[in-house]
């Protein structure tokens, strides 16, 4: 294809503001879907996308609009899914940056934005909502000159919802998003930016062709695998997927090559021709950083090795989840998991159980600390139960986020008591206009890891938005709550939390599970603890018979003497006797929102 008619943009934008319902008309506009079949969030593939109404994987599709292809990546918009984003934009020469007319620059519009300009892409800026009766596009568009450099006069006025301006916005990307580079003589270099794993064909993949021609039944060699497929099927998403001969340099598209060990076709890989292939590989993505750490247990013992096949399945599709093996005394055999954040965690979670129907148990979340011993030498934890105790350990680091948080004004002292409250420490406060400020803090992963999100909107009537950035790391005053059973530690319920918030906590874990735990035969202390020393305590009661009920007067030592047994067989009992926590317990316990 002559490259002069091809245009790869994504489309970028805050949470919300209209990427999806963008696609939709675009998709509707160019005739890609017809009105019969047009759905809303016609490519979110996935059920969980449809109920919670959020992209959660990158998806693309091929339009023409009066002669020029345009390439199409709707891409998500949460702070946790950066990653999708990224990859995305390798894939583009331009970008499409969507704004709401009626709330302007959000936290992830700048952080989106700038992910852009790093990548060097072309930038088509938009306000869309412009039929809403709060729109104020002149006032936001004076505001994206004053925040981002963009030309007011150059940014369009769009109404994904009704189709206002839509045309013009493709007119746009035509004349001022550049073609794509390539060489169609060169060796075959084509990029995967995605895959998934379909039980039937093996591993499909998204690629990009940079140099070279990729066709149809030609032999590949896969560089960083070191493996050869043979190309089954080539093809172009538009958006239905449609098998062709080949794809020339500049294009996207789908390749099928029988591949059935997920590790071959990683995104970031570089494919080439096999009997003719390139000398070097392209960049592919740097791995992504997890940030916060939680175990999966299958709630059955046996459905171990499904978990891990479902685990390997999965990272396919989504890459920048980790995971290894770990034991629980009181949940048995599963996996440490590593997330880019809370939100990433749910979705990988409720995946799982969906698409491989598991049941889980994931445990409370927690970040990666650096611990340095008394002899000096230094280890990085991310599961409280491998805490040193207290009198090993010279000091201990954690993990911090640079939190960008954009709000109304009038919300300003709540948003910095809240910030103030979860050990944060003040960069920066900026007003972007007289009615919005920008506040820059420095607090720790693990206070921002919870309900740090929920909370800002609850307080801002859920106008803040918020984005965020890794930090460094810093020494804290840090200590392992342990909770005993009996005695005995529940490694699932230990945590690491700042020394000022332990007893607390403990409080809180203790008289949880004294209303969860059923009452045994014996009493049940529960206890949280800090090494040596007990911070809470409660007490299951004991179930008691009536050993008194065949008793009708008579010597009261008699009476005794029956009690008395009782009370001995209680004592052997609380010596041999476990404590049997139920699973729903454990689920209970472990709920974040709690």
């Amino acid at each position: 294809m002559d490259l002069d008619r091809l245009r790869n943009i994504s489309i970028i934008a805050h949470i919300d503001h209209g990427k999806s319902t963008l696609a939709d008309r675009i998709l509707g506009l160019t005739g890609a879907v017809s009105a019969r079949d047009m759905r809303e969030q016609y490519l979110d593939s996935m059920d969980i996308e449809r109920e919670r109404g959020i992209t959660i994987k990158a998806q693309n599709a091929r339009v023409t609009w009066n002669g020029v292809v345009i390439q199409l990546i709707d891409t998500p918009g949460h702070v946790d899914f950066g990653y999708e984003v990224s990859r995305s934009l390798a894939a583009c020469e331009g970008v499409v940056l969507v704004v709401d007319a009626s709330q302007g620059i959000e936290a992830q519009t700048l952080a989106n934005c700038f992910l852009a300009l790093e990548h060097d892409l072309e930038i088509v800026a938009c306000l869309n909502k412009i039929d809403l009766p709060a729109a104020d596009p002149d006032r936001y568009a004076g505001e994206i000159e004053k925040v981002l450099g963009i030309p007011a006069d150059e940014i369009l006025r769009i109404s994904a919802k009704t189709g206002e301006g839509v045309p013009e916005l493709l007119d746009a990307v035509v004349q001022r998003i550049p073609p794509p580079r390539g060489d169609q003589a060169a060796p075959l270099q084509g990029l995967i930016f995605d895959s998934y794993y379909d039980q039937y064909r093996g591993v499909i993949s998204a690629v990009r062709v940079m140099n070279g021609t990729l066709r149809s039944g030609s032999r590949l060699r896969f560089l960083q695998a070191g493996a050869v497929h043979d190309a089954e099927e080539v093809g172009i998403r538009t958006p239905v997927p449609v098998p062709v001969k080949e794809l020339g340099p500049g294009e996207v598209g789908y390749l099928i090559a029988g591949i059935k060990d997920v590790g071959e076709a990683r995104s970031g890989e570089t494919i080439t021709d096999a009997a003719r292939p390139t000398t070097e590989a392209l960049p592919g993505y740097l791995e992504p950083k997890p940030m916060v750490f939680c175990g999966l247990y299958p709630v059955e013992g046996d459905d171990f090795a499904s978990l891990r096949e479902a685990l390997e399945k999965l990272r396919l599709n989504d890459s920048s989840y980790t995971y290894s093996p770990e034991t629980s005394t009181a949940l048995g055999f599963g996996f440490r998991c590593g997330f880019l954040g809370l939100l990433h965690m749910e979705i990988v979670r409720e995946r799982l159980e969906r698409e491989f129907g598991l049941a889980l148990i994931a445990t409370a979340p927690s970040v990666e600390y650096r611990v340095t011993v008394e002899n000096g030498t230094s280890m990085v934890i991310d599961n409280p139960s491998d805490m040193p105790d207290a009198h090993q350990i010279d000091f201990v680091e954690e993990p911090y986020f640079r939190v960008t948080i954009l709000t109304p004004a009038e919300y300003t002292g709540t948003v910095m008591d809240l910030c103030q409250t979860r050990r944060g420490d003040m960069e920066k406060m900026e007003y972007l206009s007289t009615e919005r400020i920008e506040l820059i803090y420095r607090i720790p992963l693990a206070e921002v890891v919870i309900d740090f999100f929920d909370q800002l909107k609850s307080r801002t009537k859920g106008y803040a938005s918020l984005d965020y950035e890794p930090a460094g790391y810093d020494r804290s005053n840090l200590v392992k709550i342990d909770i005993m059973l009996n005695g005995v530690p529940v490694d699932a319920f230990s945590t690491i939390l700042d020394r000022s918030k332990a007893d607390e906590y403990g409080k809180k874990m203790t008289a949880k599970l004294r209303e969860l735990i059923p009452r045994q035969m014996f009493d049940v202390p529960i206890q949280a603890a800090i090494g040596g020393r007990i911070i809470s305590r409660e007490t299951v009661k004991a179930k008691r018979k009536d050993v008194l009920a065949k008793c009708y007067g008579g010597d009261i030592s008699r009476k005794r003497k029956l009690l008395d047994k009782q009370k001995e067989g209680k004592k052997r009992m609380k010596n041999i006797g476990r404590v049997e926590v139920p699973q729903e317990a454990f689920i209970s316990a472990l709920k974040l929102d709690d």
